[in-house]
């Protein structure tokens, strides 16, 4: 089932002055962009981190920050997560100070974390017993896609958890695709993430043989982006952040690391011989020897044939 905004028309009207209230923990620059968004859309929003300049910046854009899950739960019964890992995921939901502990009756938790698929299968089966609900609700788009309410979601869980997510989602995203049970969403992304690793390698290539053989790169990709070898790294990738060296992605090497290493787990446990995705790996895991954690993951193409 997919979801684009011009076929809901309108389904997706602005909520306006309504109490809708919604809890974000993770106020970075995910969690902030989507906050705006939330906001621009007539949300009361609430939220937490433990990180007291994620939580001015929040502050400082109208969310109401409070100390705490046990805050945040006390101020709504349907709670975003945008948090780095599967681990810090689990922390939040059944941690000594997590949602499970202080949740309102029927709390619906979505998470737009990139998870791990078994984790995120597990909680949602813990959470449904104690009567709550879990949808995995990866995100493409970065931190501009959440602030302009553009981003894209493969989404995983219960389909009457995604309806009654749905206002919350059309304000964040430009299109939403249920791919059915729990942590399929979360499958999808780390596959989706794999082929953005992939097509950063070959693209970087791409263009390294084409300054060879004397073609303008900027020009070599407008050629492409014409024809059937382009991608969303050569149509937006090359021209946003890699050609004017700017790689300000919002995304890290560190992230887009564990991404590909997820992806190559799943490769692993479905007993897959797939030689081009452990090559993509390899590349990425070495990259950790020059390529610090907290450059943009853009700057693989430098691993890639493209150099500094």
């Amino acid at each position: 089932m997919s979801h684009n905004k011009s076929d809901r028309k309108h389904q997706n009207k602005e909520v306006g002055m309504t109490t809708k209230t919604i809890g974000i923990v993770g106020l970075g620059r995910m969690g902030n962009g989507m906050a705006q968004s939330l906001l621009r859309k007539g949300f009361k929003v609430f939220g937490t981190d433990i990180g007291e300049a994620q939580s001015q910046a929040a502050r400082e854009i109208g969310v109401n920050v409070v100390a705490d899950i046990k805050a945040l739960c006390a101020e709504s019964s349907v709670i975003i997560l945008s948090l780095p890992m599967a681990k810090h995921v689990q922390a939040v939901v059944k941690g000594k100070d997590g949602i499970i502990n202080f949740a309102q009756p029927k709390t619906l938790i979505i998470d737009t974390s990139t998870s791990e698929p078994e984790v995120t299968r597990a909680l949602s089966i813990e959470l449904d017993q104690l009567g709550h609900q879990l949808l995995d609700c990866p995100v493409s788009g970065g931190p501009a896609g959440a602030a302009a309410g553009t981003m894209v979601m493969v989404v995983g869980g219960e389909r009457s958890s995604l309806e009654r997510a749905q206002v919350y989602l059309d304000a964040l995203s430009s299109k939403v695709v249920y791919m059915g049970k729990s942590g399929n969403g979360h499958a999808a992304k780390l596959i989706n993430n794999l082929l953005c690793a992939a097509h950063l390698i070959t693209t970087a290539e791409a263009v390294a043989l084409g300054t060879k053989a004397g073609l303008d790169p900027a020009d070599l990709i407008a050629g492409l982006n014409a024809g059937s070898g382009r991608s969303a790294i050569s149509e937006v990738n090359f021209p946003r952040w890699i050609l004017n060296k700017g790689f300000d992605s919002g995304f890290t090497m560190q992230l887009m690391r564990k991404d590909v290493r997820l992806a190559e787990n799943m490769v692993d446990e479905m007993g897959l011989e797939l030689p081009l995705a452990k090559q993509v790996a390899e590349i990425w895991s070495q990259s950790e020897e020059n390529i610090p954690d907290q450059d943009d993951f853009n700057c693989i193409i430098k691993n890639a044939g493209l150099g500094e």
